[in-house]
């Protein structure tokens, strides 16, 4: 029986990883992106040929509410049935807290909070039984962060969701958790200057970076094992141990 995951920001970093993990293990892969076409159409030719499954890609901006039934009307459209959803698109904000407006802020409160719980509420009807919703979360959720406020905040709000989505997807027979990375070597982190990123890596039990595929493998434990309900796992190499 064929196997279908949906991945929200899923041609890029974290989501790409994670997209090329289950893709291996023989899901099919519906993945979404904010405005890059041509970096998403390469991305989906590359995964058909590595992978032998099926990949589409879907443009659906996270921070409009329209996305949500765009998504909705895709899959229905196509009569899929979902065995996994991963809910990996965000966006963060580095004005200072001096400077930043409520109309930022809560653009980015809906991309990271709001969309996810809609687009769930919408699509839930179309998951099958036993299937599993992971966020991805943030240690910046836990540890304080000192550049972007709303998306610590935003994270943290994920992983409260998270604790109490369970309950609530129960009559649906779906397990719900959260991935919460520390430093992932994504091509967005590649940009940092040699000394922040020394830095950090300074902090961090392991002294590097985490791969995105290190990173991937811990989402597919989430998705195929079955005892995994409500938790928040941390993959951060031992951050602030010193």
């Amino acid at each position: 029986m064929e196997k279908y995951v949906l991945i929200t920001g899923g041609t890029k970093g974290i989501g790409k990883a994670v997209a090329l993990c289950l893709g291996k293990v023989g899901y099919n892969l519906i993945l979404t992106y904010a405005s890059s076409t041509d970096v998403a159409n390469r991305v989906v030719s590359e995964m058909r040929l590595q992978l032998g499954v099926k990949v589409e890609a879907l443009q659906a901006d996270i921070s409009t509410k329209e996305s949500i039934e765009k998504i909705y009307q895709y899959l229905s459209s196509q009569s899929l049935r979902l065995d996994a959803v991963v809910f990996n698109a965000g966006l963060t904000c580095r004005d200072s807290f001096e400077t930043l407006n409520l109309s930022e802020w809560e653009r980015i409160f809906f991309a990271n909070v709001h969309f996810p719980v809609f687009l769930m509420q919408r699509i839930v009807s179309l998951m099958n039984k036993g299937g599993s919703v992971v966020f991805t979360g943030s240690l910046m959720g836990i540890q304080p962060h000192s550049v972007s406020l709303v998306y610590g905040v935003t994270k943290g709000a994920i992983h409260a969701l998270v604790k109490n989505m369970v309950k609530f997807l129960v009559p649906y027979e779906l397990r719900v958790n959260a991935v919460a990375p520390g430093f992932v070597d994504t091509e967005w982190q590649k940009t940092k200057p040699i000394e922040i990123r020394k830095n950090i890596e300074n902090k961090v039990s392991l002294g590097r970076f985490c791969e995105p595929s290190e990173l991937a493998e811990v989402y597919r434990m989430l998705i195929e094992n079955s005892y995994f309900n409500g938790e928040v796992v941390v993959v951060d190499g031992g951050y602030s141990y010193k």
